[in-house]
């Protein structure tokens, strides 16, 4: 698309992409909540949840909750589900931790990655905590197993907590009975809304003055709209802002009204 359009309403960068630093992040109360509840998790050793729609903000979330982990007392471990093997995420763990040693031996594999953790812990005295984003595209074979991950001495020690963040069809894959081992360690639950008009509207004038635009470019029928015609999920509502935006400086408009989120909306899906 022409970039034309970030001269003609004075934009110093893309709006509403999905690399906005940490500290750019919205802090609404669902994001306040899931941090609290982020925190909680670690504190105790556990399992937390975070659910949502498709583009509710999910990754986001994580993103910001785990913002104010310093790397000097936090080892972060990031990885994103597939719908393979849990060898599939071990060997994401091992690469995560900087462990190269090839093997094809899941019990080997959970040997290294568990006596990394040990010595993170014991001796180096740093917390460690696991994030598994997409996790509801885990096979069900893998959550039989997974709460093994958590288990040190004897399961006494909470070394590892974990936060699992997926669509809303992950809680029915933990509502399974041989993913029991697993929910029974989960202590707190965060589910991501849609965002409402006025939640909506707070959302597009922060990302314009990120930007670096303080004034609003959306007229209330375009904002309507944004909020409608996303459902009030954030990724396709950065699309429909984005892409209005090109539609109304096409036009000369100064402001985006409704027929300029329309013509966005035929764009994306």
């Amino acid at each position: 698309m022409n970039e034309n359009y970030r001269t003609f309403f004075g934009l110093s960068k893309e709006p509403f992409g999905a690399d906005i630093a940490t500290r750019d992040i919205l802090k609404t109360d669902q994001l306040i909540d899931v941090k609290n509840r982020f925190d909680y998790v670690l504190r105790l050793g556990a399992v937390g949840l975070i659910t949502g729609e498709v583009g509710s903000g999910k990754s986001t979330a994580i993103r910001y909750a785990q913002g104010s982990l310093h790397p000097s007392e936090y080892r972060s471990i990031y990885v994103i589900a597939s719908s393979g093997s849990i060898m599939e995420l071990y060997r994401q763990m091992l690469n995560e931790l900087d462990i190269y040693r090839s093997s094809n031996s899941k019990i080997i594999m959970l040997r290294l990655i568990k006596k990394e953790i040990t010595d993170l812990v014991l001796e180096k005295k740093m917390k460690v905590v696991l994030m598994v984003d997409e996790a509801s595209l885990i096979r069900m074979e893998v959550f039989a197993e997974l709460h093994t991950l958590c288990q040190f001495e004897k399961d006494s020690k909470p070394y590892l907590p974990m936060i699992l963040s997926g669509q809303n069809s992950l809680i029915d894959k933990l509502t399974y009975r041989s993913s029991q081992p697993l929910a029974s360690r989960i202590v707190a639950r965060s589910h991501l809304q849609a965002t409402d008009l006025e939640g909506m509207h707070a959302y597009l004038a922060h990302h314009l003055s990120i930007a670096g635009v303080k004034h609003n470019l959306f007229d209330q029928t375009a904002l309507t709209a944004i909020q409608q015609g996303s459902g009030g999920l954030l990724r396709k509502a950065n699309h429909l802002a984005r892409g209005s935006l090109i539609a109304a400086a096409a036009e000369q408009n100064a402001m985006v009204n409704a027929e300029h989120v329309r013509l966005a909306a035929t764009e994306v899906f």
